[in-house]
């Protein structure tokens, strides 16, 4: 059963994504299929084109291609090819999403937080 608190259970991983001055927030889940294998989503994307077609190239993902470079990562080529900004978020929250739902890392949040020009 999940979480309530943080939308993860056995298995498995959501996060919620809000990647910036685009504004397209979406959802992303990973499901554990097995050992090494994890069902991928990525809902409320129906404001960003690249997304959406991000989202219908990953359905699955392994261990072994959780941890390929990144000119080799299936996320990466499926985000370039989706025509995905260089700086868009939503293919590393992918990433961490699914080692979440491996039991690969723990759940914690990411941050990017542009600092002030006193803090610089």
């Amino acid at each position: 059963m999940a979480d309530k608190a943080t939308g993860i259970g056995p298995d498995q991983a959501c996060v919620t994504v809000a990647p910036g001055i685009c504004g397209n927030i979406c959802r992303i889940r990973a499901r554990k299929i097995d050992r090494r294998m994890v069902s991928i989503e990525i809902t409320d994307s129906a404001e960003c084109k690249q997304i959406q077609m991000l989202a219908g190239r990953l359905e699955e993902m392994s261990l072994k291609e959780l941890f390929m470079p990144l000119t080799r990562n299936p996320v990466y080529i499926a985000a370039e090819k989706a025509g995905c900004h260089a700086s868009c978020a939503i293919p590393s929250a992918v990433l961490k999403t699914v080692e979440v739902a491996l039991g690969m890392a723990l759940p914690q949040d990411v941050q990017f937080r542009f600092d002030t020009e006193e803090k610089c």
